[in-house]
């Protein structure tokens, strides 16, 4: 006759494993550590999305506005000057994949206005292209776009704060590049009105940047009818290396390209190496609360030592004690997963109203936008990266118990009943 057989998770296993997470007296301790070890999960997962999440909203915010404002492909001057940059930018223009090809003088510039100076890059384009740059063009605060046309300048709104400057007052810009005497080059200062003022989002982008029309830019910096570089604006960002090879057919002449991944490698790159390390140090604090999960669950085992023995004399299998405890330990940590991923979400989605709360509350700004690149606090939840995160909440729930769920298993109930 075979021995007696117990439906895996059947109805008595979840019974004794509810009645084994309930609080009593006597295993009073073994809730506590039941209770951090949900905690810590919780903290854990709700920390690991909300991180992951702000890390990927700085990700998109910049590479947005680096991107948008900077164009994905540079195309410069090699071997003779750009002098053909209007009929190359309407070459590279019509190309399948280009949004548009813009033509631009740059060059730095010392800004000043009877109240203050600071370093500026000063950006000369011409009035329709900066009207198709939706970053700048969308973003006025200030005046309008119309005035490049009558020889204003376009400035970011910290720069504008910065020189105590408003829309019709005049910014002093000083180049080094001047004019060429007998005596050497001269420094060339000339005072230009402020036509418009924009707002990026990005402090660095808004306290530096000087737009003006490409005639007077070509002017100022002694360029004649070349410019520096053809920036073109893709249809998709990480389409470079397919346009690559059409650009240089399309251009016609010797050019140097560049593109936007170069140019901010080290960045990016740096925020990658950050992200993972914080992935995994914040996955610890998940690890060391499902190691609470063994400890109060070894715990729990060596205080139902008696249970085990007369269940198990009862006609209870290995199986159903190792899923009794099993059941017991994963439950703890699939409700602090999913507490956490609840807990993730909610902070995240809120992130920037839960920032300014607690800087209510304290008295204190949290968060200088002249000290970083972005003005508010960015949150991007990846539904990928949630999954993965839960994915391993609930893996880690699963393989914690299974240690001290199996000790429980294979006690002898002869044992058990006699030293218990």
């Amino acid at each position: 006759m075979s021995a007696p057989t117990t439906r895996p998770f059947a109805a008595f296993e979840w019974m004794l494993a509810g009645r084994y997470l309930r609080t009593r007296r006597r295993e009073g301790f073994v809730s506590v550590i039941a209770g951090f070890s949900f905690l810590g999960i919780m903290l854990g997962i709700a920390t690991l999305i909300i991180v992951l999440s702000v890390m990927n909203g700085f990700r998109k915010e910049l590479l947005g506005k680096i991107v948008g404002i900077n164009g994905h492909i540079f195309v410069g001057a090699l071997e003779k000057p750009l002098n053909d940059h209007a009929e190359v930018a309407e070459r590279l223009s019509k190309l399948a994949g280009v949004r548009r090809a813009i033509p631009l003088v740059e060059g730095q510039a010392f800004a000043s206005s009877p109240y203050n100076g600071s370093g500026v890059l000063v950006r000369g384009i011409r009035e329709a292209d900066i009207r198709r740059i939706e970053a700048v063009a969308g973003n006025i605060r200030q005046g309008s776009l119309d005035a490049l046309g009558q020889g204003a300048v376009a400035i970011g709104r910290r720069l504008a704060e910065h020189l105590a400057l408003q829309v019709g007052d005049t910014i002093t810009l000083a180049t080094p590049k001047g004019a060429t005497t007998p005596f050497g080059t001269a420094p060339r200062i000339k005072g230009y009105p402020v036509g418009a003022i924009f707002e990026l989002g990005m402090s660095e982008f808004d306290a530096t940047f000087v737009f003006m029309p490409l005639s007077e830019a070509q002017a100022f910096f002694n360029r004649e009818d070349d410019v520096n570089v053809i920036e073109i604006f893709l249809e998709d960002a990480d389409r470079v290396d397919e346009a690559r090879a059409a650009i240089e057919m399309a251009a016609e002449r010797p050019v140097l390209l560049s593109d936007w991944r170069q140019r901010n490698r080290s960045f990016f790159a740096a925020l990658e190496v950050e992200r993972n390390v914080m992935f995994i140090i914040l996955s610890l604090i998940v690890l060391v609360a499902a190691l609470n999960i063994v400890s109060g669950l070894v715990m729990l085992v060596k205080d139902k030592s008696s249970d085990i023995a007369i269940l198990r004399t009862m006609g209870a299998t290995r199986g159903s004690i190792l899923r009794v405890f099993e059941i017991t330990g994963a439950s703890i940590g699939v409700a602090g997963t999913l507490a956490g991923l609840l807990l993730g979400l909610v902070f995240a989605a809120n992130i920037q109203g839960i920032q300014e709360f607690v800087s209510w509350v304290l008295n204190k700004q949290l968060w200088d936008p002249t000290l970083r690149f972005l003005s508010q606090v960015p949150a991007e939840v990846d539904a990928g990266e949630v999954a993965s995160v839960v994915a391993m909440g609930i893996g880690l729930s699963l393989l914690a118990p299974l240690y001290p769920a199996w000790q429980a298993a294979r006690l002898d109930p002869v044992q058990a009943l006699r030293y218990g």
